[in-house]
């Protein structure tokens, strides 16, 4: 099987060694002297006691690749609009395109059925670019639970978690997510495929629209944010927001905010995502993770005010860090 990572960074590389590991032809699309690294030495991915280095195909190019079986986007939701024009040499007839990104994702109401179907949330893809780009029936959703970094050019260290969740948005067990998800497992993945993936989707964005906007703002690790009982509580209303929001949606989320922040507390070292970008002056993954949750809160009149809080004070640190650079 053929398989385009475009985004191999840290979550993309891992999956990517992971795949040419087990003997999967693989296609790296990275860029700078990550690429660069990659092309000269290899990929090495480090794993506890497991050191192991891999010489896939990449560039930056996906049109150097052509058309695969299947492409595993990595990016960060902000990057896919501007990029997914580039993606079309990678797509052919039958390619599914697999969401492995945070957040809300673009196509949430396509093949939803329902009163909402089709609608399209401006905050993800606001010009139509990627819908444009990657059709509905291409689209197989992915939650990501492993945590890994680029620990410098070339190498991917695994923090920990090997689990990747799989889902068509219609609901259907189709062969070829079933196929995906084997190809997943023998690589050395868990990889269930479930028939309700929006479920899954909430489950872990929940916890990211709190936890990560207030380490942008505080500079907090979980465990600092999880053991101050006030900002316990300001977490704990910005899921109940949530929460509102998907019981108009018939989400069925069965971790509630308190066993939310227990398992967060267990990471206590772990500095969240968006603070990590924050700190190396990346871009915030704030519209998927909190501006597409406060659309969404708008239009079901489900009123949000801890997080449209937390989503401009954010907005505006991540801003201030900007100007200053």
């Amino acid at each position: 099987m053929k398989i385009a990572i475009v985004g191999a960074g840290a979550i993309g590389g891992f999956i990517g060694g992971r795949l040419a590991r087990a003997g999967e032809d693989v296609a790296l699309i990275a860029r700078g002297p990550h690429l660069a690294a990659i092309r000269g030495n290899g990929l090495r991915v480090i794993e506890g006691d497991a050191d192991y280095t891999v010489h896939p195909e990449a560039t930056d190019d996906p049109a150097a690749i052509g058309a695969v079986d299947v492409v595993v986007i990595t990016l960060k939701a902000h990057s896919l609009p501007s990029f997914a024009e580039r993606l079309s040499p990678l797509l052919g007839p039958e390619t599914p395109v697999v969401t492995a990104m945070n957040g809300l994702p673009w196509w949430y109401f396509q093949r939803h059925g329902g009163p909402w179907e089709g609608t399209v949330l401006r905050s993800l893809d606001p010009e139509g670019a990627i819908s444009r780009v990657i059709a509905a029936e291409r689209v197989i959703g992915c939650i990501v639970f492993p945590s890994a970094e680029i620990a410098e050019p070339g190498v991917i260290r695994h923090i920990g978690g090997d689990r990747l969740t799989l889902g068509e948005p219609d609901g259907a067990k189709s062969e070829r997510v079933q196929r995906i998800a084997a190809t997943f497992i023998k690589a050395g993945l868990k990889c269930p495929v479930r028939t309700r993936i929006r479920n899954e989707i909430w489950v872990k964005l929940m916890g990211n629209m709190a936890f990560n906007p207030i380490a942008a703002l505080t500079g907090a690790t979980l465990g600092q944010i999880t053991g101050d009982a006030d900002i316990r509580a300001v977490a704990t209303e910005v899921m109940n927001e949530a929460a509102a929001v998907c019981a108009k949606l018939d989400i069925r989320i069965d971790v509630t905010p308190e066993q939310r922040i227990a398992g967060a507390a267990k990471l206590a070292e772990h500095k969240p995502s968006m603070l990590q970008d924050l700190e190396a002056g990346r871009p915030l993954e704030l519209h998927s993770m909190v501006g597409a949750v406060l659309e969404l809160g708008e239009l079901l009149e489900v009123p949000m005010p801890h997080t449209a809080t937390l989503y401009a004070t954010a907005k505006l640190r991540a801003a201030l860090r900007t100007d200053s650079a």
